[in-house]
């Protein structure tokens, strides 16, 4: 390798990093990649999900500010960079019809406008490899779709001399992959596992919800083997306080089922400017020693 390995992270909320790619990227970490995540909202319109801190009036007074510190304390077990974009979180609309965003959120800012801070961000930290979320989201949050939007535009014009000019110097990225996490291969085979061993699996009701949306498998073309870092994952995830239960249904998979059953995390690559061959192990495939 002759030149330093740079993979960037872009996700929407603080936490997101923690539950999509966490141990790849601390696999990196150890490896010597410089990773940076960026975060493009602070979570304000997240709701409290863990029961333990649900109605307690400081947290709720000041949710930016706890979702702030919580995002340092899993940067610090990740052993990551991070930046925030400093776009307000959309909130998830509930209801039908569905409620309008709100104003001023993340959701409604014009996409040309919104990329220009992550191009920016490309151009001084100089990634070879982005990643982030397919066309819908992962799942139809607005912050979430908004994220992949921004990423797409900023992922063509940080090479473009004539976009941005005022965005700092040209750098292209050479590789764009979406999380692809939460599939079904990896859940159904979770899921099975713990039923042959006649554990209860939190897997289920996932599976039943799955039946009911018409959407198309994933085409997933990049397992990078990370088990030996499933356990600082964890540890990532559970400083988000307010958004995990450390008794929830996240971490009722015995490590050693998930070491064996499932050892890596799941990409498709969506762009390349480099020859690599699929399936990968690597998100840097095509990338090391060129």
């Amino acid at each position: 390798m002759t030149e330093q390995l740079r993979l960037m992270a872009v996700h929407a909320h603080p936490d997101d990093e923690s539950s999509k790619g966490a141990a790849t990227m601390a696999k990196y970490v150890s490896e010597g990649v410089d990773v940076l995540v960026v975060t493009c909202t602070g979570g304000e319109r997240g709701s409290i999900l863990n029961p333990k801190l649900q109605g307690d009036p400081y947290i709720e007074e000041h949710i930016h500010e706890v979702r702030k510190k919580e995002m340092d304390e899993a940067r610090e077990i990740l052993g990551i960079k991070q930046e925030w974009l400093g776009f307000v979180d959309s909130g998830l609309p509930e209801g039908d019809p569905l409620p309008p965003l709100p104003d001023g959120c993340f959701a409604l800012q014009d996409v040309e406008a919104a990329a220009e801070p992550l191009v920016k961000l490309i151009r001084e930290f100089k990634p070879q490899v982005i990643t982030t979320y397919d066309e819908n989201g992962g799942y139809p949050h607005p912050d979430h779709i908004m994220t992949h939007k921004i990423s797409m535009v900023a992922f063509e014009a940080a090479g473009d001399p004539e976009k941005y000019p005022d965005a700092g110097e040209p750098w292209q990225p050479q590789k764009l992959y979406y999380n692809q996490g939460f599939n079904r291969p990896r859940t159904v085979a979770l899921h099975e596992a713990l039923l042959e061993r006649g554990l209860e699996s939190p897997y289920g009701e996932w599976l039943e919800r799955w039946k009911e949306f018409e959407r198309r498998e994933r085409t997933l073309t990049t397992y990078v083997p990370c088990a030996d870092f499933f356990e600082i994952r964890d540890k990532a995830l559970i400083a988000h306080a307010t958004q995990i239960d450390p008794d929830g249904g996240w971490f009722r998979v015995p490590m050693d089922i998930q070491r064996e059953v499932w050892p890596t995390e799941e990409y498709e690559l969506a762009k390349s400017l480099v020859d690599t061959s699929l399936p990968e192990d690597d998100l840097f495939a095509g990338i090391r020693n060129n």
